[in-house]
């Protein structure tokens, strides 16, 4: 079971600590519920508390309250926050067409680069959104790719250009980093790092329906996260936040 942390208002009566098991759209969370304070180190002790509960219930991985500052103290009870890494991989075409949107640069026409240490599936589907969507597309791989490449243009009928140079990476309107790269300047207009989870996301939404259950104050990358890893919700089920900028 997936943990949640969540704050509370001082109420007269009430626990410090709260825990109890909670469903977010079909699935169950353990949720450890902590009492606000003035006092940082009272916080730290209820904190820990909880990390100690929840850690004693078999929990491993916990989503965490807006800006916490607690991290640290969770992961000495063997504690570690839900990844978003799968997440923003999974949103990375509809990430990039955002961005291009937001800084004013055109969708179809623009360049966007892909640099990935392997062809993995992620990499696949992510290259294969991209072409359908851009008309320039380059993937830079240490190695191999070409099977790829002659596979997009014998189905989609769409060109991908392999082993593209630095000035190319760096020229494009957009650049997908799948692991860090640090001969590059990433002075694009768009960078998205798939593999930094301190990157802010872009606003996500849900159907109406899915958004009433969903609790405010939480870290919502991490849950959305946890709901897709679980099954219990889509990838097609979760928007980006929509632009007022128009496609051209």
């Amino acid at each position: 079971m997936v943990g949640l942390i969540t704050w509370a208002e001082p109420k007269r009566g009430q626990k410090s600590v709260h825990m109890e098991e909670r469903v977010i759209l079909r699935m169950r969370f353990l949720q450890g519920e902590i009492v606000k304070s003035r006092y940082s180190a009272v916080l730290c002790r209820r904190v820990l508390t909880t990390g100690k509960r929840l850690r004693k219930r078999g929990v491993t991985q916990v989503i965490l309250p807006e800006d916490f500052p607690f991290q640290e103290q969770l992961e000495k009870c063997g504690l570690r926050s839900v990844s978003t890494l799968a997440l923003r991989r999974s949103i990375a075409a509809d990430w990039v067409r955002s961005g291009l949107l937001e800084c004013g640069q055109p969708v179809p026409g623009a360049r966007v680069a892909v640099a990935a240490e392997a062809l993995t599936g992620e990499v696949v589907r992510t290259v294969t959104e991209l072409t359908l969507r851009h008309r320039y597309v380059l993937l830079d791989l240490p190695y191999g790719g070409e099977e790829f490449c002659r596979q997009l243009r014998r189905e989609y009928g769409v060109s991908l250009l392999l082993g593209p140079d630095q000035d190319q990476l760096e020229g494009a309107e957009a650049l997908i980093l799948f692991a860090q790269r640090t001969n590059l300047s990433l002075n694009n207009p768009v960078v998205l790092r798939l593999y930094d989870e301190k990157q802010v996301l872009p606003p996500l939404t849900l159907p109406p329906k899915l958004e009433e259950e969903v609790p405010k104050g939480v870290n919502r990358g991490q849950l959305l996260a946890a709901l897709r890893e679980a099954g219990a919700l889509r990838r097609e089920q979760i928007v980006l936040g929509i632009t007022r900028q128009r496609e051209t």
